[in-house]
Parts: structure tokens; sequence; C-alpha cells
């Protein structure tokens, strides 16, 4: 029976023996590297998904840290005669406002014409019109209609005047002029500059009595009677806008926007608890490797989450903790937020609340002051070494990318060699199969001699 080489068959030196001495070789030297890589993968998206829901935690810090929400102002306003708005830090008060009348605009109307196309003037000229005090002058020429006329004024005297045409009834135009602002001070008059009107339906009839007159806004703040020329009143109170709607008495609060403070301390709370449990599933120890956590070894990983828990009881400068406003932890580590003592807080004195909060001047119960950076400022300090730019999560990234990029490049090299390897390998079994074949004819033929010999016999 003849010996088979690589390709003939024999099943000794087969390419299926050289693929099965390949994959010893790479199970020793390919495999470990690809196995690193996935698991460094794994820890560059796991490092991923924790970045993340630290930026959330800090966002949430920032806006408790931020002495403008504390400032934000709310109002509540009881009654429909008013419409008031604050800006941030306005003072916290309550008042009345009693709208006796509300200013009004003059409005004034032309004498009839037949229609809007009518011409109002002979020739070329001009005319004045006066309004706030304020004189602008209109062109006209013989070709000059009532809707020209109209144009021009808005084109001219906008910003104080409304121009409009009205059909009173068939062949009854008039032309009416409203003032845009409101007050005593917005008399409208016109004058006919050349005297080439065709008539006074343009002037002497402007001087009839208004449609309405304009007149100043009249109303009480806490009884105390009070004149403007609008409607809009941001000069009352620095920092408030009241807007009078109607006559009518209206009660007016201004307060600190609590519902934001509370809607951002659960927010904290909120991505507080959700770090933790993600810090927690990640560093977790275990001597089963589906249970351990992918960070379970990681000093860095686990220092951050002691430190953003151990940091909650010791924030506050020295004038408090954070317990002593309404946060507490349970046996399992959850926080929460009790408002009722966060809002008692609020009611004893909201500017200890701020500058314990955000940073300021904290009133110490004897009196004395103490200058705090706030609790929520420390807080955001300690995280930041791990959060900021070349911080602990960033310099792990860092490292992850690097590393991968190490093994990737120790698997190609592996690769390569291999693939010389076993390049040599199959030219080596292609020259054993030149001398096998020699071998197996000369086989052959001492066996077809011998064969012959035994015939003969």
């Amino acid at each position: 029976m003849g010996i088979s080489s690589l390709g003939v068959g024999s099943g000794i030196l087969t390419q299926d023996v050289l693929d099965q001495l390949r994959e010893a070789d790479e199970a020793k030297f390919v495999t470990p590297s690809e196995l690193a890589i996935a698991n460094e993968e794994d820890k560059k998206t796991a490092l991923a998904q924790l970045d993340a829901t630290m930026t959330n935690l800090t966002d949430s810090i920032s806006e408790l840290a931020s002495p403008l929400l504390y400032d934000e102002r709310t109002t509540d306003v009881t009654g429909t005669s008013v419409e008031v708005s604050a800006l941030a830090n306005t003072d916290t008060q309550d008042f009345t406002l009693d709208v006796v009348n509300l200013a009004t605009k003059q409005i004034e109307q032309s004498g009839a014409f037949t229609s809007s196309t009518e011409l109002i003037a002979s020739g070329a000229g001009s005319m004045n019109l006066n309004i706030d005090g304020l004189d602008f002058s209109i062109d006209y020429d013989a070709t000059t209609t009532l809707t020209d006329l109209k144009n021009s004024i808005n084109d001219i005297a906008g910003d104080k005047v409304d121009a409009t045409i009205v059909q009173i009834s068939s062949g009854e135009f008039r032309l009416f002029l409203s003032s845009v602002d409101t007050g005593t001070t917005q008399n409208i008059t016109m004058t006919d500059t050349t005297g080439n009107l065709l008539d006074t339906r343009l002037t002497t009839d402007f001087d009839a009595p208004a449609i309405q007159s304009g007149v100043d806004a009249n109303f009480t703040f806490n009884g105390q009677a009070i004149t403007r020329t609008s409607n809009l009143v941001d000069d009352l109170i620095v920092g408030l806008e009241i807007t009078l709607k109607e006559v009518g008495s209206s009660d007016v609060s201004v307060s600190q926007n609590r519902e934001n403070i509370l809607s951002r301390l659960d927010s904290f709370v909120e991505k507080y608890n959700a770090a933790m449990t993600e810090l927690d599933k990640m560093t977790k120890p275990s001597v089963d490797s589906a249970d351990r956590g992918i960070f379970s070894s990681d000093s860095s990983i686990k220092s951050m989450k002691t430190m953003i828990r151990d940091s909650i009881d010791s924030i506050g400068g020295g004038v408090g903790t954070l317990f002593d406003y309404g946060f507490d932890i349970d046996k399992d580590g959850v926080l929460s937020i009790d408002k009722d003592i966060f809002n008692t807080k609020l009611d004893e004195n909201p500017t200890n609340v701020e500058a314990f909060f955000s940073g300021g001047t904290f009133t110490n119960a004897d009196g004395t002051t103490t200058q705090v950076d706030g609790a929520f400022n420390e807080y955001s300090v300690s995280i930041e070494s791990y959060t900021k730019y070349n911080g602990t999560l960033d310099q792990l990234k860092t490292y992850f990318t690097e590393n991968i990029s190490s093994l990737e490049d120790r698997k190609e090299l592996a690769i390569e060699r291999l693939d010389d390897k076993y390049e040599i390998l199959a030219k080596q079994y292609a020259a054993y199969d030149l001398v096998i074949n020699k071998y197996n004819q000369a086989s052959s033929m001492f066996t077809e001699m011998a064969n012959a010999s035994a015939d003969n016999n």
C-alpha cells in the first residue's frame, strides 16, 4: 500500500493536518488577544455608559449650585383685572391692585369721502400730522387719493399712528387715525401746510370730538392712587411687569419659585440613585464571573463610588449637612428628600438655604455669619476630579482605547507570524510529497518484481 502525501489523500501530510496545527497555534497565540480585546471593548462600552450617567448627575448638581435657581420668582394673582410677571431676584411681597380705568388710545376720523380712491388735493403740497408732540410732514399732489394718503401716513408716521379706511355705508368712506400708544398725550391734529387740499375733511373735521379720547390708566396700589399713560406698567416695582386688563381688584403674591427648586431636588435624587445603582452593578465583587461587575477590580471606579456616597455626609461648609434639609439615605444606600423639612427650612430662612446650597453668607443661630462655598459647589468640585476633561474617567477611556490598539497590533503580528509559519510548512509538506511519491513509485516497482517472481515459481 502506497504512502499518500499532502493533497494525495493518504491522511498523513494532508491540509487537514496543517489546519489542525494552525488552530492549535491560533488558540495559543491569537485567541488570548481576541479575548483581551473583547474584554477591553466591554470595559470601554461600560465606561461610556457610566460617563453618561455621571454627566446627568453633575448637571443636576450644577443646577442646585446655581444662585439663579433660588432667585427665580413666581406670581399668584387672585382676580382678573391684572396680569403680573416677575424677574429673578424681585422682592417677595403681597399687594392689592384696584384698576379704576384702563388707558385708552386716541382715535380720530376724517370727514366723509365717496370712495377710497377719491382725490384729496388740487395740486402738490404737504400737510402736518401732529401726535404726542411730534410733527410728521405728509406730501400730496393732484393725483393723491384717500388710499394714497393712508399709505403715506403709515409709511412715515407708522410708529406713532395707525391709519385705515373704513366704509361706513354705501358711498361713505372715512380715514381713521388711531394712536399706537395710550394716554392723554396722544391727541391727533392734521394741518394743511400748503393749502392745496380740496376741502377741510382732513383738517377741520379732525378737530371735532374724537371717537375715543386718549386717557391715562388709573389704579391703586395697596390703596395708593397711581396714574400711568399705558396699561403696561413696568416702573411701579423693580422687577415686576404689570398688565392692566380690566376694571376690578386683584390680589398679587410674589414669591420664590419653590416648585422649580423642588423639581431640581427631585432630579438630583433621581440622578444620584441612578449613578449609585450603576456603580454598584459595575463594581460588584463575586466569584461567579457572570455575576461579577466589570470594574470590580478597578480601584479608581470603586474610589469614585465611595467618594460620591461619603460626600453626602460631609458637604456643607461646617454650617450643617444635607440631612438638615430633608435628605436621607436608607440602609440600601437609596437617597431621598423630605420636602416638608426642606419647605420648613425655606420658610424659616430662604437666604440661608440659598447660601448653604449655592454659596454666600450663612447666618448662624448666634447671629454670627459664615462665608460658605455651598454644599453643591463642594460636591461638584469633588466629582469633577473624576468627570472633568482629562480626569479619571477620561484617562480610563484613553487607557482602554490605547490598550485595545496595542492588543490589535499584537493580534495582527501573531497572525502574520502564523501566516509565515504555515506558508513555510505548506512548502515543506509539498517537498515531502515529492519524496514520498518517489518512495511510493519505488515500492510499487519492487512489489511488481516480487509478484512476477512469485508467479514464475
